[in-house]
């Protein structure tokens, strides 16, 4: 059985069969995501695409909260890297800030004891900073209007945050950004 930590504080055990599952779920999930996005992005701009994205977007929301409210952060430890990717790529895309800021906290807790990487709250911390109009830590927001990162708090020591998490230098991801177009 894994454990899983639980909001709240408490551990609860995940029998490998329920760890197998929900991890597949929410892979499972993120991919289709992936795919409503790029599709979406691909074709003419239709309202049908952009539909299609935001219910994906709405229900894998409600599946990570139910899933989160019964089992706690679905840590790389509990579920595996892949799967904790998907459940982070899926908080990011909820519209519900609320909950995003509790499971920021539950990912920060989780990486701490290096349940999870830290570089996923990296993510979370700066989506939730730039949604609160704050500055952000890492450097891993950027307007999509300027291809600037959002502001930063002590841009003097960012690469130093970044290295620690296990992102290389900001000029680097700005770099590849400005290939990609």
């Amino acid at each position: 059985m894994s454990d899983t930590a639980v909001a709240g504080g408490g551990r609860r055990k995940l029998v490998p069969a329920l760890a197998a599952d929900l991890a597949a779920e929410l892979i499972r999930r993120a991919d289709e995501d992936r795919l409503l996005t790029s599709e979406a992005g691909a074709a003419p701009r239709t309202d049908l695409g952009r539909r299609r994205v935001a219910a994906c977007r709405r229900e894998n929301g409600e599946a990570l909260k139910a899933i989160v409210r019964r089992h706690g952060w679905p840590t790389a430890c509990t579920l595996g890297e892949e799967a904790s990717t998907a459940g982070l790529m899926i908080l990011l895309h909820t519209a519900d800030l609320s909950f995003q800021l509790s499971c920021r906290d539950l990912i920060a807790e989780a990486a701490a004891d290096g349940a999870c990487p830290a570089v996923h709250h990296a993510f979370i911390a700066d989506h939730c900073a730039v949604e609160l109009g704050q500055p952000q830590f890492y450097g891993t927001r950027v307007d999509p209007a300027t291809l600037r990162p959002y502001e930063i708090r002590s841009p003097g020591t960012l690469d130093e945050r970044r290295h620690d998490v296990g992102l290389g230098p900001l000029e680097e991801q700005m770099r590849a950004l400005r290939r990609q177009g």
